[in-house]
């Protein structure tokens, strides 16, 4: 066989005994396609085996729409196959890849949104007034607020703690860590008590900012584990991934807005269950206190079989985070990745950790409408009913904005960056507008306009920048990191929503309307500026290029997540995209498939002498076929690694 390989077709003038001869001339036709097949996949690159984003316009257009017909139509005949075996398995399948990562971030939204609800029921005739609202004669004024502030601090603590254990110790154990203080804080807020009220505040409030703790770390958590398959094989990249990684990872994070779709349904049956059928004041005390307490009890039950799900079924969740350091050759935090990720990065956490910033200016500031428009409707309403009723309909509208961010956010033609951007303009538009009309507006004749302009901002904010920016905070930064550079974009977003909890208590409502458009235009800008489009970019192309990076390298990565159309305008100006060369790139990727192949078969060998299975690199797990293991044989001399051991050998 040494022989054979010597005198193969590219060495007509005798052994390629120094390797002098190029790699590729000593492919035969089959093996072309087969490395082209796994190299260059067709929804990325043309029959040509042109890139997609090196297309003309038009090109991909075509390019684009005939891939997401055939992904379309693949698609609806498996659920129509899967419906006729079993009417319940598309459930089922949606339930297990869809509901269950994002289960964490449903009872996050179940309970956070409860908080808001919940604080006005405290506030009405017959409840606790004299403690929940002013001129607060029997609690501190002090501690009340503090329920908003305490609960986002909490907040903060978790996406930014959690977020650098997951990275330490791995996702899994983030996953579980958070169900486990998610559990803990809902006992805590369920039994919430105290000597005086003033004491109940008190134990509430702490009780929020532990169970806030838990909640922050579901944000990195659910975003990376979810990225990176945590329920699967944990693989970097596989086709679904390509085409739907967004639409996997925003799936999860809409599961935030049907936990507080149920929140508010739940809260109002259960009103009505313990106030004798009546949504009316004045409420009992004890109407109340159960409600409250039993509508915390409630989530608690979820969360505790959510605390079993993460630490007997999703083992899997650390695998590409454990792959990635054994090729850096880290154990514990990559304490060097991170310094780098500053250094390389830098300008892309200004765009994820600005545009969540403006965003949470914008989520919280939609809340003025409704009070606005309400006291306009029912003049002199005093029932917690109608406040709900309006928010249980918002809250519809931001599904829809929400499932259709989920379909659109992998469309190359639209994609991450365009739909955040669009977001943060609509939203800038319907605040803007109001905020100079703002007594035309709240007239009776025209308060209708102002309402439907409460739910479109609603709309464009999860059909933008609420949706993207909890995708691409962990998508455009590498795995040994991943988490923690998307705690600390979380926790800056979350500094935002304390910026407008404290700023809205000193300005009246109109003013109000003055200053949060501009946070819209902010979020666009950076947005433009810094943040690049991961639409349609292979996670595994990310690696790689870190990798280099990692290893001070950076000019010898060519592949595509250099390519211009995935760097931001910041990056394309200092002139990242200069390395991306196509040709140079399918060179490497053939080298690194032979590593790759040499690997597998001194695994295979050693598992022969030894008798028994050897854990290795997991990360394709695929096995090769005939003619990618002939060519690797045959041109063994040929490959640069031999070729410079040849080289330093005659020097």
């Amino acid at each position: 066989m040494a022989e054979f390989r010597d005198y193969d077709p590219a060495t007509p003038h005798g052994p390629d005994i120094w390797g002098a001869h190029d790699p590729l001339q000593a492919m035969t036709q089959n093996e072309r396609q087969i490395f082209d097949f796994l190299i260059k996949p067709d929804d990325s690159y043309d029959s040509a085996g042109v890139y997609w984003g090196d297309m003309s316009l038009a090109q991909q257009i075509r390019f684009v729409t005939k891939g997401d017909a055939v992904e379309s139509r693949r698609e609806l005949s498996n659920i129509w196959a899967m419906f006729k075996e079993d009417p319940l398995s598309p459930f089922s399948y949606y339930f297990k890849n869809m509901v269950l990562p994002g289960a964490g971030l449903g009872l996050e939204g179940y309970v956070l949104f409860s908080i808001g609800n919940i604080k006005p029921l405290f506030q009405a005739r017959g409840a606790f007034p004299d403690c929940w609202k002013s001129p607060y004669k029997l609690c501190n004024a002090t501690w009340i607020a503090a329920v908003d502030y305490m609960e986002i601090s909490g907040i903060i603590v978790g996406q930014v703690l959690v977020g650098i254990l997951g990275d330490w110790l791995g996702r899994r154990w983030g996953l579980i860590q958070d169900a486990i203080i998610m559990l803990l804080g809902l006992i805590m807020l369920t039994a919430a008590w105290g000597v005086t009220q003033n004491g109940w505040v008190i134990c509430y409030v702490w009780a929020l900012f532990f169970y806030g703790i838990g909640v922050g770390g579901e944000y990195p958590m659910t975003a990376t584990s979810g990225m990176e398959n945590a329920v699967g094989s944990g693989k970097v990249s596989t086709k679904d991934d390509r085409l739907h990684r967004g639409r996997k990872v925003t799936s999860a994070f809409l599961m935030q807005g049907w936990g507080q779709f149920f929140n508010q349904v739940i809260l109002i049956l259960l009103l009505l269950i313990f106030h004798h059928g009546s949504g009316n004041p004045p409420y009992s005390q004890t109407a109340v206190q159960w409600t409250y307490r039993v509508s915390f009890a409630i989530p608690a039950v979820g969360t505790l079989w959510l605390v079993y799900y993460r630490a007997y079924k999703m083992k899997s969740a650390s695998r590409q985070l454990t792959a990635a350091k054994m090729k850096s050759k880290v154990t514990g935090y990559d304490t060097e990745s991170l310094k780098l990720t500053f250094t390389y990065f830098g300008p892309r956490i200004i765009a994820t950790a600005g545009a969540w910033f403006a965003n949470d200016i914008f989520f919280y500031g939609n809340k003025l409408f409704q009070s606005e428009f309400i006291s306009v409707i029912l003049p002199g309403n005093t029932s917690v009913m109608p406040g709900w009723l309006y928010n249980l309909i918002n809250v519809g509208v931001s599904l829809v904005g929400y499932y259709l961010a989920s379909f659109l956010i992998d469309n190359k033609l639209y994609g991450r960056k365009r739909m955040q951007m669009v977001g943060f303009l609509m939203d800038f538009l319907l605040f803007v507008v109001p905020a100079f009309h703002f007594g035309y507006y709240r007239s009776p004749a025209h308060v209708r306009e102002f309402q439907t302009m409460y739910f479109l901002s609603s709309f464009f904010n999860q059909f933008g920048p609420n949706a993207v920016t909890f995708l691409v905070a962990a998508e455009v930064y590498p795995a040994p990191i991943r988490a923690t550079a998307h705690g600390v974009s979380a926790a800056v977003g979350k500094l935002g929503a304390l910026t407008a909890s404290v700023l809205y208590n000193y300005i009246d409502t109109q003013t109000k309307f003055y200053v949060v458009p501009w946070f819209g235009l902010m979020g666009m800008l950076v947005t433009l500026l810094f943040l690049p489009d991961t639409t349609g970019l292979d996670l595994k192309e990310q690696e790689r290029r870190w990798l280099c990076i990692r290893a001070g390298r950076e000019s010898d990565y060519h592949g595509v997540a250099v390519h211009p159309k995935h760097l931001s305008w910041w990056e394309r100006w200092r002139g990242v995209g200069r390395y991306y060369d196509a040709d140079a790139d399918y060179r490497q990727k053939i080298e690194e498939m032979r590593t790759d192949w040499e690997a597998s078969q001194s695994r295979k060998a050693a598992e022969k002498e030894e008798g028994h299975s050897v854990d290795g690199d997991d990360d394709d797990d695929a096995s090769w076929s005939s003619d990618v293991s002939t060519y690797f044989e045959k041109t063994k001399r040929l490959s640069p690694t031999i070729r410079s051991e040849n080289k330093e050998y005659v020097d």
